[in-house]
């Protein structure tokens, strides 16, 4: 087994606590990676609160993973030690469904194996990236572009796609009025997304105390939902609207937005239910989705569109110290725009086999 150092919750409550994991030894399709920055996504605290339901402590988060190759196993083809490597929130899937085989591993039929807080095929209770070691088979491993640095690329392993694989699902193209719900962790990254795919970009956000912010990122308008002429301006406007809040929001009020054949999907996952009248969908052919990360392949081609377009998040870099405090700030809507953490700073001895 490999022994890696990392930072765990051991109740709902918190806070986290120094702590080392077992790693499982390399099979023969496995890649060792040293994590060297890690994403904290709102996702974590839902998770280790117990917010989505019961889940097993102690608990390493993190599924926004950046590192470096440090050795393979016997039969891996896609990696060798030293590359730039990168891991989202899963680890696994069957790889044998419809789904699976179409590369939407995310809605593996039979439920993808989420990067922690899941048991993975191995019967083990799989640990995130808040440590300084994760084993991983090679095809749940993207590459990291050359020109995209390490601490920003971690958080496109969820904000970035979570926010790619819908707009490019439902064709945010030139031509098409695209707005964005909240101009958070995965907002501002659906802002810089939409502008580079060539949409017409809206930021909703409920004040325009983040309005300056919005328009550098790529808006083109940016409106306070806390108006209510906003809703009277805007009826009927948009092709798309991607809400990437993880509260509940009136969603008759967002669908009232759309125009005929328009789109409101769901990328935020508030732990209460949301509620839609049916005559907010039809008058005008309306359609309410959701979407969740995206497949493998498409997390590639979304780093490689990012390295592209030089598009990368706004981060704050923090160390291993401040997560309890980082966590805070989050429900606080204050950070601009995704903490991660320098998993350098876990002042521990380096993990060894």
């Amino acid at each position: 087994m490999i022994t890696a150092h990392a930072r765990a919750v051991f109740s709902q409550e918190g806070p986290f606590k120094p702590t080392t994991i077992e790693r499982r030894d390399l099979q023969p399709h496995d890649v060792l990676i040293e994590i060297k920055y890690a994403g904290i996504c709102h996702s974590d605290i839902h998770t280790a609160r117990g917010e989505w339901g019961p889940v097993k402590y102690p608990l390493v988060p993190g599924h926004e993973i950046a590192g470096i190759v440090t050795r393979v196993g016997s039969e891996v083809t896609k990696f060798s030690a030293g590359d730039r490597v990168g891991v989202g929130c899963m680890v696994d899937s069957c790889g044998e469904c419809e789904n699976c085989r179409k590369g939407e591993e995310q809605y593996c039929l039979k439920g993808n194996t989420g990067t922690y807080a899941a048991i993975d095929r191995y019967g083990q209770y799989t640990q995130g990236g808040y440590s300084t070691h994760i084993v991983v088979t090679e095809n749940f491993v993207v590459r990291i572009p050359d020109n995209i640095e390490l601490d920003a690329a971690a958080p496109l392993l969820c904000a970035g796609i979570t926010t790619y694989s819908p707009l490019r699902h439902w064709g945010a193209a030139p031509g098409k009025k695209v707005a964005v719900v909240g101009l958070g962790g995965l907002g501002h990254m659906a802002v810089k997304l939409a502008h580079a795919m060539g949409a017409e970009v809206t930021v909703l956000s409920q004040t325009l105390k983040k309005k300056e912010d919005g328009l550098r990122l790529g808006a083109d308008h940016y409106y306070a939902t806390s108006d209510p002429e906003t809703f009277k301006k805007l009826a009927g406007t948009f092709d798309l609207i991607v809400n990437t809040v993880s509260a509940k929001i009136g969603v008759d009020a967002f669908l009232s937005l759309l125009a005929l054949d328009g789109t409101l999907v769901n990328v935020g996952a508030p732990p209460e239910p949301l509620s839609v009248n049916a005559f907010s969908l039809i008058g005008q052919r309306r359609s309410f989705a959701g979407s969740l990360i995206g497949g493998i392949r498409e997390t590639q081609e979304m780093l490689d569109f990012c390295a592209e377009h030089n598009i990368t998040p706004e981060i704050e870099v923090i160390s291993a110290d401040q997560i309890d405090e980082a966590w805070e700030r989050v429900l606080a809507s204050d950070v601009r725009y995704r903490f991660v953490i320098d998993i350098s700073t876990m002042d521990n001895e380096s993990s060894r086999q």
